[in-house]
């Protein structure tokens, strides 16, 4: 295992802010994973897998080793007349695996176009988008157990999905991934639900979509939409949508008839962080080389910030706007380091 000592992390995460880490390195393989798991118990070094850094925002130097994910491959490991079975690895990049698999016809993610970040952090956080979670797809998941030093598998239900959430998020710094197993489907049940899907297509008059039509179709929604990390720096959405028992939503109902809100179950409602955020005035906002995007307010964007504390102190002014507003604490959906 090769390690850079005292590296900028600059290109290594969407923010692209100043901070560094003590170590660095880069994991090509499983016995890669075991060695820098064991390098940083031997030398008591936190240690933190990084895949494409689009959701982590850096706010100090990090002081420990960081390594970076570049465990490739996407094997077929089974097909039946209905389904296929897929070993991919954590290091692969999620939209060319969603691509990947639309042009194959395999379906189940396509809904999960152009969600930037790796396949391995797909998991940890549920990633999910337009009525899309990557939990309803996964069978199971390799890991390496940092705690026992032993690899270990997961089905399904032992990754206690839930919510942008998971066991190996719950679990911090405890199972590095090293392979996740998709279920995809050859007959899928596309998923257009949402209004703005039917939007897309009707626009581009297409009655019967293809997978290749809702993908790109969540492309152009994306596109239009997010703004491009190269160009601006970001992590997509920055807060969690916050989840309310029914009677604190009829409530803020009562008080603000717009409210954008959708029912999660008999007794909860999930809000929009988007419309509460531009409730309170924060949309295409700057303040310094922070800002709030202007096409969506729940993306946080940097207009060259060098630190990523300015960044977490802007998101800071929103959390406490929200809360005063309404009386709802938003969530951060971006890790903070």
């Amino acid at each position: 295992m090769q390690t850079i000592n005292n590296i900028s992390l600059k290109p290594y995460h969407s923010f692209a802010c100043k901070e560094t880490a003590s170590h660095f390195s880069i994991i090509t393989s499983e016995h890669e994973i075991e060695e820098v798991a064991k390098w940083s118990k031997i030398n008591q070094q936190p240690l933190l897998i990084l895949g494409s850094g689009s959701n982590i925002l850096f706010t100090k130097k990090y002081e420990g080793i960081v390594a970076k994910m570049e465990l490739m491959g996407i094997k077929k490991l089974n097909e039946t007349a209905s389904e296929v079975l897929l070993e991919v690895g954590a290091g692969e990049n999620w939209h060319y695996f969603v691509s990947y698999c639309v042009q194959k016809g395999w379906g189940g993610i396509e809904n999960l176009s152009l969600i930037p970040g790796t396949v391995g952090a797909s998991p940890i956080q549920n990633i999910g988008a337009y009525g899309v979670e990557v939990k309803d797809t996964i069978k199971s998941i390799s890991a390496y157990d940092t705690f026992n030093e032993t690899w270990v598998n997961f089905n399904n239900n032992e990754c206690e999905f839930g919510y942008r959430t998971s066991i190996f998020k719950n679990s911090k710094n405890r199972y590095i991934i090293s392979k996740v197993h998709f279920i995809l489907q050859k007959q899928p049940n596309l998923k257009t639900d949402y209004g703005v899907i039917r939007e897309v297509l009707h626009d581009r008059n297409i009655k019967n979509p293809s997978l290749v039509d809702i993908s790109n179709a969540i492309i152009q929604i994306r596109t239009e939409k997010l703004p491009d990390p190269k160009k601006i720096g970001n992590a997509g959405s920055f807060f969690k949508n916050p989840i309310i028992p029914i009677a604190q939503f009829e409530q803020l109902k009562n008080e603000f008839p717009a409210l954008i809100a959708y029912p999660t179950s008999d007794t909860s409602y999930k809000l929009a962080a988007g419309w509460l955020i531009e409730a309170c005035g924060w949309k295409g906002i700057q303040k310094g080389n922070v800002g709030c995007y202007e096409k969506q307010a729940l993306v946080i964007v940097s207009y060259g910030a060098i630190s990523g504390k300015e960044i977490f102190d802007f998101s800071e002014l929103i959390i406490q706007s929200v809360k005063n507003k309404f009386g709802i604490t938003l969530e951060r959906e971006v890790n903070i380091l």
